[in-house]
């Protein structure tokens, strides 16, 4: 039997009172998804373990079936992996966000999303002002980049930006964990007031002054770490080949170390207007010559990130019809069995603007499962599901048997 997880990420919420009392989910049109729930088995997973920051690193660690106090070495070096970027033995790899600061607090995470052209200019400008034998910076996409420190100490607190929009960001700067971290914490809040300088006046951040858009007026480091040591999947269980789908470095990154093989598609964004069609295309197309495909949509999680109800719920909507249905109505065809598996990978409730370690709903189905009598897919009704709460790597455990 063939495996494919479809997750949406961020896709778990909380009521919304704009919604009637609704989560996204539950607002949504979701006809696959539901026809999924009542043909298969529901459940819900706790993807975030004890002590660990409900990031997406996290979560889609946890989905995969890795335990994260093993193998986690933060963002940055995961997403490096993704970037072709190599991670020295005596080198510190950390994300480095894009964003924007107004009035001396942080307005978004993502310089108003800032598309990539216009960020890897600023990366370059930053690598060619801030850059030495000791620090890097490598463009990625988006808001979303890569800072290296060599000989930096991972025993720093970071704040990721998207937790704490509209906070003073003197007051959530990097503080060093241990006494042996204080050098390295002083040189990244360096680097962060010398980055506010320099990109005040970029002609980048003029001209999007001027069109009414948000500059990408600061750095923002987080989630450091070292190289990490990962088993892939056909070392854990088995898998012959694999293919991991995102727009996202974080998830490209985990797909390295898990031994996929990336796959990129055309217009895929990360948004909203991610080219839904094209990666169901490409997963359907992975399907055929592989055993396992792991297909991540990121649009929901921004949705969620920027507190805006109804395109959340436009975003479950067009992963329902655009993704879901097609690999659904193409694989429920075919001779060889095909096992589905749909879930977010933590939730990003809108009121919040951030994301929780609350437990996410998921469903299970391939031909011949027995069903669970659960009708519908969402936070609710999937705790009725018959997989039960599961933790951890028992999801995977549990799927992959099939």
């Amino acid at each position: 039997m063939k495996h494919i997880i479809i997750l949406g990420d961020g896709m778990a919420d909380e009521p919304v009172e704009s919604l009637g009392g609704r989560t996204p989910l539950q607002a949504a049109r979701t006809p696959y998804m539901d026809r999924l729930a009542r043909l298969g088995r529901s459940g819900m997973l706790h993807t975030v373990p004890d002590g660990f920051h409900p990031g997406s690193e996290i979560a889609n660690l946890t989905v995969l079936g890795y335990d994260v106090a093993q193998v986690f070495e933060g963002r940055g070096s995961l997403e490096a992996a993704s970037m072709g970027v190599a991670i020295g033995d005596d080198e510190m790899a950390m994300r480095c966000n894009l964003i924007c600061v107004e009035d001396g607090r942080i307005k978004n995470h993502s310089a108003g999303h800032i598309p990539t052209d216009e960020a890897r200019e600023l990366i370059g400008f930053l690598q060619k002002e801030l850059g030495s034998d000791r620090v890097g910076f490598f463009p990625g996409v988006s808001y979303r980049h890569l800072m290296k420190v060599r000989g930096g100490n991972k025993a720093v607190a970071c704040t990721p930006p998207h937790d704490v929009p509209g906070t003073p960001f003197r007051d959530v700067m990097v503080r060093p964990l241990t006494d042996e971290a204080r050098e390295t914490a002083g040189l990244l809040n360096e680097l962060i007031h010398r980055s506010q300088v320099l990109l005040a006046g970029h002609p980048v951040n003029r001209r999007r002054v001027a069109e009414g858009k948000d500059p990408a007026n600061s750095i923002w480091m987080w989630s450091p770490g070292y190289r990490p040591k990962m088993q892939t999947l056909r070392e854990k269980y088995g898998i012959g080949s694999g293919v991991v789908i995102s727009a996202v470095d974080l998830i490209k990154g985990i797909g390295v170390y898990a031994g996929l093989e990336n796959i990129d598609v055309e217009g895929a964004t990360g948004l909203y207007d991610t080219n839904y069609e094209g990666k169901a295309a490409a997963a359907i197309d992975a399907l055929r010559r592989s055993d396992f495909v792991f297909l991540h949509i990121e649009a929901s999680d921004e949705a969620g990130h920027e507190g805006d109800a109804d395109l959340k719920v436009r975003t479950i909507e067009y992963l329902d019809s655009r993704a879901v249905g097609p690999i659904f109505e193409e694989v429920s065809k075919w001779d060889e069995p095909v096992a589905i598996a749909v879930l977010p990978d933590h939730p990003t409730p809108c009121h919040l603007k951030t994301h929780t370690n609350h437990a996410i709903p998921f469903i299970v189905w391939y031909p011949g499962i027995e069903p669970d009598g659960v009708e519908v897919y969402d936070e609710f009704a999937a705790r009725q599901g018959g997989c039960g709460t599961l933790r951890g790597r028992e999801f995977m455990d549990m799927f992959v048997k099939e």
